[in-house]
């Protein structure tokens, strides 16, 4: 018998994919559930597999192909004694190549080939070579472009003295780890610091839609991720009910399925609010781009140890920056200042954000 393998359904937001390379060809056994080829979408890689035990027999569509939901990509045949097409009923492949899928986990992105042997004269960075954009990266620049031409955006800053933090980390993060399996991190503070601040001034989690005002009733935080694929956006839903211990495991387990390319669509879509670390990558200061439709997003910076003034006195302290851009449109300068004024004092006197370990 024949079974046709579709596309699966695909959210509301994302109307197509792109087939990157097939794992299976023609005359190959599969095994029920066994994935064929992967769709890369906008926002997700999603695994299309097979959908009972057979031989692929025909590949309806080729590498690269741009198909939509519930479109029949191949088709598999159940039983034995199967006959499969020779290599002039074989699908044509494209000429072009589709996008190749990194391989590099640990890395924010791929490297460039390194040439075989040293190159005669000075230094190069690698031989010059063409490439389409993925489809995630296509979309990203697309809303950047399409944030910079719709929001009002500005950027105020303030900086922060992190070692109240750090000193509540050091006191607790090896009984946090026994007791919860995951590592004290940063990400905790500021998410829970966040929360906290939005309490106060709900416009800042609030969005535009049309000539409406949209108040949120959740605080859902998006928390920007570097991948191998590029920047993603997982959501931590109604994060200012979670614990300490539930966001970094959340944040870690985010982490590791986006290198893997592991994340759903539905991680990906929504968000009120948005995080993004330049710190980790060694960023003193930079202004972050909305995340549309949200209308505000906080830029953590890396720590550094500067000298402050302190009761009189000149010390040296492990500071941050932080920068929050938001939409003029909808928040006052005044409402934004406040906001992040909030966030620091929240984070200086650290001890309500982490009440239970």
């Amino acid at each position: 018998m024949k079974l046709e393998v579709r596309v699966p359904a695909l959210s509301d937001s994302v109307a197509s994919g792109t087939l990157l390379p097939w794992r299976k060809q023609v005359g190959e056994a599969v095994a029920r559930d066994e994935t064929l080829v992967d769709l890369e979408t906008d926002k997700v890689i999603l695994e299309i597999p097979a959908p009972a035990s057979g031989t692929l027999v025909e590949l309806r569509q080729p590498e690269g192909a741009v198909v939509k939901a519930d479109e029949v990509v191949a088709v598999i045949e159940t039983g034995e004694a199967i006959v499969v097409p020779g290599p002039a009923e074989k699908p044509v492949q494209p000429a072009t190549p589709a996008v190749a899928v990194p391989t590099v986990a640990a890395a924010p992105a791929p490297a460039m080939p390194l040439p075989s042997a040293p190159p005669a004269g000075p230094a190069t960075l690698g031989a010059s070579r063409r490439e389409p954009m993925s489809r995630l990266r296509s979309r990203v620049a697309e809303r950047l472009v399409a944030a910079q031409h719709t929001a009002a955006m500005l950027t105020t800053f303030n900086e922060v003295n992190m070692q109240p933090v750090n000193e509540l980390r050091q006191r607790f993060k090896a009984d946090f780890e026994v007791k919860h399996g995951v590592k004290l991190g940063y990400m905790s503070f500021f998410v829970r610091a966040v929360c906290q601040a939005l309490q106060q001034f709900p416009v800042v989690n609030a969005a535009i839609d049309g000539t409406d005002i949209v108040w949120q009733g959740d605080a859902d935080i998006g928390i920007a991720i570097s991948s191998p694929r590029g920047l993603v956006v997982p959501i931590l839903r109604r994060a200012q009910t979670l614990s300490s211990a539930e966001i970094e495991a959340a944040i870690a387990d985010f982490a590791r399925r986006a290198r893997e390319a592991k994340l759903t669509l539905e991680e990906l879509s929504g968000g009120t609010f948005s995080i993004t670390n330049g710190g980790v990558f060694g960023s003193l200061l930079s202004t972050p781009i909305l995340n549309p439709p949200q209308s505000a997003i906080l830029g953590m910076h890396t720590i550094q140890e500067r000298p402050v003034a302190e009761n009189g006195q000149v010390v040296i302290r492990p500071m941050m920056y932080l920068a929050l851009t938001y939409d003029h449109r909808l928040i006052d300068g005044r409402d934004a200042v406040q906001f992040l004024v909030a966030v620091k004092a929240a984070l200086e006197a650290p001890d309500a954000l982490l009440p239970a370990v």
